[in-house]
């Protein structure tokens, strides 16, 4: 019997409701485990789309896995929840997934690409919207990749969309995605240093960058280097990956 807490009379619970609250709890627990599951294969499905892009081009792999680290570091540092942190780390590893469309020679060109390449280049973005579109876990995630090199001033790519109009993830990983294309290696020259990727985030604050998120970016990149931790870790791969470009 079960205490009524209003009257404190004794309630007698009969066997047919017993029996409805014992198979709610085992539907809510089939619930789970089949959620579980598909969240188990949507990310199996996502760990091989990435394995392919590391086929294709492993610079953009290790890319994408650093922006997506920078990306959730920001998120952090802005109060993001554990639900937003995973979908803009997803958002984050995919943004650059339309690159697989684009021709080797411009792609793994090793020197700086002419005005005709950087074009086809520019594309990037709706490659990977049409990609990620046509998988629907990834409906936001394709919305994040296509904006993420829109300006905060509107002259960016594809769309023009600026300020608030531009994708609150897709302003984080445009932030992200800049500061690991300025501080990485590439054949034709030299990363550089966080200090100076730091200033130059700060000058081009308000036109390029969303204000806001590139200040909390810098403070939570200057919290990161006090660590001196080499490795990251993400939540689709059990191995760390080298926070510095190889």
């Amino acid at each position: 019997m079960a205490k009524n807490e209003k009257d404190g009379n004794d309630k007698v619970v009969s066997i047919p409701e017993l029996l409805t609250n014992v198979t709610l709890l085992n539907l809510v627990g089939k619930v789970d485990e089949l959620e579980k599951k598909e969240k188990e294969i949507f990310e199996m499905a996502a760990r091989s789309i990435l394995i392919a892009l590391d086929m294709k081009d492993s610079y953009t792999f290790g890319h994408s896995t650093r922006v997506a680290f920078y990306s959730k570091e920001l998120g952090r540092e802005i109060g993001l929840t554990n639900d937003e942190l995973y979908k803009l780390e997803l958002a984050a590893l995919f943004h650059d997934i339309g690159k697989i469309g684009i021709p080797d020679k411009i792609l793994l060109k090793p020197t700086r690409l002419d005005e005709n390449e950087f074009s086809v280049m520019k594309s990037h973005p709706q490659r990977s919207e049409e990609i990620l579109r046509s998988f629907k876990p990834f409906d936001d995630i394709a919305k994040y990749a296509r904006h993420h090199h829109e300006r905060y001033d509107g002259k960016g790519y594809p769309d023009g969309l600026k300020g608030e109009d531009i994708p609150y993830f897709s302003r984080i990983i445009l932030i992200a995605d800049t500061f690991d294309a300025m501080t990485s290696d590439r054949p034709y020259r030299k990363g550089l240093s966080y200090k100076i990727a730091f200033s130059e985030l700060e000058e081009f604050s308000g036109s390029q960058f969303d204000p806001k998120l590139s200040e909390a970016y810098i403070k939570a990149m200057k919290k990161d280097q006090e660590k001196n931790e080499n490795l990251f870790k993400l939540t689709l791969f059990k191995n760390g990956f080298q926070k510095k470009a190889a």
